[in-house]
């Protein structure tokens, strides 16, 4: 068992040490490690003030106010019988650079009064007491949970002062105070409702006082924090969902954004099917259905892993009140999260003005807290396992036997019936071998990963300050590739009583992320299972023998090889974030606030491809001879961006009678510069010397360029209430942003909200079987950018020839200074239940979304010299409607069981359509143009490109909807497919022309159902989610099945089944052998998806208290839980074609001393 004096002992030696090793390290710690000595000095500053001098003036004052003057202007708080000193009045005294003790003594002459310091306490006595020595008393004891649990770090106060101390390790407390009539001391802490002791009342002060906290279910979802301010959960009528850590631990210890999922079905991931787990790709989210079209099918770069920059369905991402990126949430570590707030409707999103029409998520994180040293320690480790399960390939010898039934071996596929024994014996020879290539595990792993935080934090009421460090080492499941996180943030938060904060945040965050240099998985998924990659004598293999890309005619690399090479590809990124914040609280109804923030980042990128590589672009070009001497590619990027964002505040709170009134008038502004400069060089000697110094030339010209965004706004919002009762919230704001044309720099943003809490009526005030009735209903406008700069201005470029004049300039761009802001007019109408003491609660939404002036690009005429210039020509709408329940089935003193479950349903709609939408929807027909002419099989199309539906734009359809002609199937006389045309004649030659929408991936109500379950220190949480009614079109079915290239690539196993062999067979696919043309897009392959996963598992432990002080520990916490467990889906098509998906089961740790 330790002791708490020789523990703390311990802690202050080590952390000593830790300090003095860490001062030897790099320039950024020892800047951390300069605050962290400012904050010791600042609170070894206390002694000071009984030193400082004062220089004040009194003019016929009473006592009573010289006091109050003096607490004023010192640290010193003041104890007496204001009715006893109330007669003293008339002091005319003039001090300069006196001390306290001087103003006192010449102020009390005359008088029956004296004084007598105590610490930072100074006690007014009667004269009858000036020879007594001011009696002192001591309280001590502990302070307990309603489990009988000790807590520390408990704020004990003597009421109306700031003297106090606060709960050690073991929950225990010692304070010695002043003797006097009535002393009552006020405990306090988060999370707890506040208990208060009157002192004089206890009978025998030698014992040890024990004092029970009981929790203050009342307040814990009382606020909704909107990053302007704070509004009372009870007086909003705005849409948000409230999320606190604890909730979000549970639902995900690795990823913020995945959790949040779990507790609002209107906020959707979208997973991508070609992208599954990697760990350097962020996935596209929106919150109540999409608004905007973004990048266009034919626009988008296959390449790019993220459709986020500019994307016009994504929230806004708001923390510690100022704006940040997707992707720093992405990476952020959940522990550092203490609430996030999801705003939904305008009532709650119109405060962001142009920011807010796809909603607003803030996170607020950890504040340091006042008390002793506290070392807080979490460490999660993850076992990340490839998910296959979607995949069903053929192994040698079933593949071997597919060929030879699929009638591959015949002088169908071969000049002569030799010719075609001899390739299935050469084959049949492998497999007999016992050759058995699984391609797919080559460049796969079972991942371990890690991640640590540290947290060091402590201080007073006055100072407080958090030193935090993090660690994440993400690996990802295919080899080689991974992504890396290191943080580092100091805190200090500096409070003048109950007058003045001043807080800054400094934090650093280095980033890592490379890419597997095995490339694509879709690069082994369907190479033939009898392949080798090496030969009999183990040396790697640089051309396979029996596998081509379909219709190439040349065998395929073998991607082993390449990924043996010095291929690689990097990002990494530093960024440095200063955060400061000050609050002036210069009466009890007026607040100002001001904040300010700068972010420096710098991006460094490179990606090499080896000489030896055949993706060398001296072997792809188009030139019919290779020079050697230019083999290998570097391509290096360098990016650099400034931002600063500042607001300042007057916040207004008042309560006159039953009315209530909190208003706030805002100024916001913020600026964005980056910068990027791009290059390639060609030709290295080797893979080894891969630096821009060995190339042989440059081949492109670095290129550069620069971007600056603003915004400025002006805010006035207003939240009042009537008795609780009747309730109103009213926001007005103007936004100028640089991104638009002089003509439409501004706009206004507004919202107004009202409603009634029936629960607080009469007749219905403390009712045990209602406890909340609320009605409220909200609409607004609100507005986004969602394009680059510069997109609406007409911009010219220079060129790097000199003439007599100067530069050559031309215009790059086509601007229009009419370009109005995008805007959604959004609905509201909510109700808030709750039942039988609590235990039943219900939250229902519905809402109306119409975004309207929807910004696409209108398409130009090549002779114009431009392709597309920005225009106002669209509207779409998004209708639905949220549910959330939550019922607490049974609950004891050491059992508690809760059930609870989310429902999202989403309708989208385009309202309208431009000419530019329709000319697009014409490119799209041009694109199928080549295979459409080539489906007679005489010149046979491999293209599987050509397989896939393209989104069309037409009113009364959706923005995810699926378009393809429809199928009346397979001809059972000829085999060949069927299409029903739009004016409902049938034909067999399928035609773009007569695309219509046949399905739509928005399901028609998704959400997540779970339990939480907890039996003493043990807890269970299981969260379910799912997605009903939407529809997928099955690209594995159509392309490894139906259109699957039999004998140059492995196939799926159902490739046989289901095949039209001969006249009067009913079957859902092709003959076999009909491979001479891609298969269009077609109803036939648009299946219903439903899907059911066990989205997160966790099954967590708190180790009991005796327990944990014999460690020397104050708390100790050990969770195991797992993501995406178990997946059914009624689609069985290829997930993760790229980059597969994962499973990842975790355990976590997490201990506080």
């Amino acid at each position: 068992m330790c002791k708490n004096d020789l523990n703390k002992l311990s802690m202050r030696s080590r952390i000593k040490n830790w300090v003095t090793r860490v001062t030897k390290l790099s320039l950024g710690c020892k800047l951390m490690m300069i605050l962290l000595l400012f904050t010791h000095f600042a609170f070894s500053s206390g002694n000071a003030f009984s030193q400082q001098s004062i220089t004040v003036q009194f003019e016929q004052q009473s006592l009573s106010e010289v006091l109050r003057v003096l607490k004023q202007k010192t640290n010193y708080e003041f104890l007496y019988n204001d009715e006893e000193i109330k007669g003293i009045t008339g002091i005319t005294r003039s001090f300069t650079n006196a001390s306290v003790q001087e103003v006192l003594r010449v102020c009390l002459a005359g008088t029956k009064y004296s004084f007598k310091i105590v610490d930072n306490l100074i006690v007014i006595t009667p004269d009858d007491e000036k020879k007594e020595e001011v009696k002192k008393i001591t309280v001590k004891g502990k302070v307990v949970d309603e489990k009988g649990e000790m807590l520390p770090g408990v704020t004990v106060l003597l009421k109306g002062t700031t003297v106090g101390i606060v709960t050690d390790i073991d929950g225990k407390f010692k304070i010695e105070l002043p003797k006097r009539d009535t002393m009552i001391l006020v405990f306090t802490f988060v999370g707890m409702k506040s208990h208060e002791l009157n002192v004089g009342k206890v009978k025998d002060l030698s014992k040890e006082i024990s004092i029970r906290m009981e929790p203050d279910t009342e307040n814990l979802d009382e606020v909704v924090v909107t990053g302007y301010g704070n509004i009372r959960k009870e007086s909003f009528t705005g849409s948000s969902v409230t999320v606190k850590r604890d909730q979000l631990l549970k639902a995900s210890a690795t990823n913020v954004i995945q959790a949040l999922q779990s507790f609002d079905p209107s906020f959707r991931i979208q997973r991508s099917n070609q992208w599954g787990s990697d760990p350097n790709m962020v996935p596209e989210m929106y919150i109540r259905g999409r608004s905007g079209i973004g990048v266009k099918a034919l626009e988008q770069d296959v390449l790019s892993k993220s459709a986020l920059e500019n994307n016009p369905n994504l929230p806004t991402f708001i923390m510690d009140g100022f704006e940040v990126s997707v992707q720093k949430v992405y990476d952020m570590d959940p522990n550092r999260v203490e609430t996030i707030n999801i705003l939904k409707d305008a009532a709650a999103t119109a405060m962001y003005g142009s920011r807010a029409a796809n909603g607003v998520i803030v996170i607020t994180t950890r504040s340091p807290k006042p008390g002793e040293v506290t070392i807080s320690y979490n460490l999660t480790g993850t076992l990340s396992m490839p998910d296959l399960s979607d995949y069903n390939l053929s192994n040698a010898r079933e593949k071997l036997d597919i060929e030879r039934r699929a009638g591959i071996y015949t002088t169908d596929y071969f000049n002569n019936i030799y010719d075609a024994e001899l390739a299935y014996n050469k084959r049949l020879v492998r497999v007999e071998e016992g050759v058995n290539t699984d391609w797919m595990a080559i460049p796969l792993r079972n991942a371990v990963n890690h991640k640590h935080s540290l947290s060091i934090e402590g201080g007073n009421s006055d100072l407080r300050y958090n030193l935090e460090l993090g660690y994440t080492g993400n690996n990802g499941v295919m080899k080689g590739s991974y992504r890396e996180n290191v943080d580092l943030g100091f805190t200090v938060d500096w409070r003048l009583r109950d007058k003045l904060q001043v807080l800054n945040k400094i934090t650093y965050t280095y980033t890592d992320a490379t890419e597997s240099p095995y490339g694509s998985f879709s690069d082994y998924a369907h190479l033939q299972p009898y392949d080798r990659p090496y030969d009999k004598n183990g040396v790697l293999v640089k051309e396979l023998e029996f596998s081509q890309a379909k219709g190439s005619g040349s065998f395929l690399n073998n991607p082993l090889y390449e990924a043996e090479l010095n291929n690689y590809d990097f990002d990494k990124t530093d960024e440095f974030i200063d955060q400061f914040m000050f609050q002036w609280f210069f009466s009890d109804a007026f607040t100002f606030k001001g904040q300010f923030a700068v972010t420096k980042s710098t991006s460094n990128g490179e990606r090499f491809i080896d000489p030896k590589s055949s993706n060398a672009t001296a072997l792809t070009s188009s030139s019919s001879s290779t020079n050697t001497t230019l083999l290998g590619d570097l391509y290096v990027d360098r990016g650099d961006m400034t931002k600063w964002d500042t607001q300042f505040a007057v916040y207004f709170t008042k309560a006159f009678g039953l009315h209530n009134l909190n208003a706030s008038g805002t100024i916001n502004a913020m600026s964005t510069k980056t910068e990027s400069t791009s290059s390639h060089y060609r030709g290295f000697p080797s893979g080894e010397f891969h630096s821009p110094n060995y190339a042989a030339e440059i081949y492109r010209k670095p290129t550069k360029t620069e971007s600056v965004r603003r915004l400025l706004g002006f805010l006035l919002s207003a939240n009042y209430t009537w008795n609780d009762i009747y309730l109103a919230d009213l926001s007005i704001r103007f936004d100028g942003s640089s991104e638009f044309g002089s003509d439409q720099k501004w706009a206004p943003f507004w919202s107004g909200g009202v409603g009634i809490n029936i629960h607080n009526y009469g007749f219905l005030k403390d009712n045990a079987w209602i406890g909340q009735l609320k009605l409220r209903v909200s609409y607004g406008q609100t507005g986004k950018v969602n394009f680059p700069s510069y997109a609406a201005k007409t911009v010219f470029q220079t060129y790097d020839r000199w003439y007599v004049t100067g530069f050559g300039v031309n215009l790059k761009a086509l601007g229009n200074t009419d370009l109005k802001w995008e805007t959604t007019n959004k609905l509201n109408i909510g109700t808030d239940l709750q039942f039988w003491n609590e235990r039943i609660s219900l939250n229902f939404d519905y809402y109306h979304n119409k975004t309207i002036d929807l910004i696409t690009d209108v398409t130009l005429p090549s002779s114009s010299g431009f392709t597309s210039y920005k225009d106002n020509m669209g509207e779409t709408l998004n209708e639905g409607f949220d549910i959330q329940v939550r019922f607490d089935v049974y609950k004891t003193k050491d059992w508690s069981v809760s059930l609870w479950g989310n429902l999202n349903h989403n309708t989208n709609k385009i309202l309208k359509v431009s000419d530019a939408l329709r000319a697009y929807n014409e490119q799209v027909n041009d694109y199928y143009g080549e295979a459409e002419d080539r489906q007679d099989g005489n010149s046979p199309l491999w293209n599987a490109e050509y397989s896939k539906p393209i989104m069309k734009y037409e009113e009364g359809a959706s923005l995810t909807s699926i378009f393809a002609v429809r199928s009346l199937g397979i001809d059972p006389v000829t085999g060949k497919e069927l299409f029903l045309n739009r004016d409902g004649s049938i034909s067999n030659t399928w035609n773009a022309l007569q695309e219509v929408r046949v399905g739509d991936t928005e399901p028609k109500a998704s959400g997540s159902f779970g339990v939480n379950l907890v039996y003493k220190n043990l807890s269970l949480f299981a969260s379910f989610s799912y997605d009903w009614g939407k529809q997928a079109y099955n690209e594995t079915l159509v392309n490894e099945v139906e259109n699957a290239d039999v004998q140059y690539s492995n196939v799926d196993r159902r490739v046989l089944t289901d095949r039209w062999q001969k006249p009067g067979d009913i079957a859902p696919l092709k003959d076999i052998k009909d491979i001479k043309s891609v298969t269009m897009p077609t109803s036939r392959f648009v299946q219903d998806d439903n899907e059911l996963s066990l989205s997160a598992l966790t099954l967590s432990y708190d180790f009991d208290t005796n327990f944990v002080k014999k460690l020397c520990l104050q708390r100790l916490r050990f969770e195991l839980s797992s993501n995406d467990l178990f997946r059914i889906s009624t689609v069985r098509q290829e997930r993760g074609t790229s980059y597969p998906f994962a499973r990842s089961v975790n355990f976590s740790l997490r201990a506080t001393f």
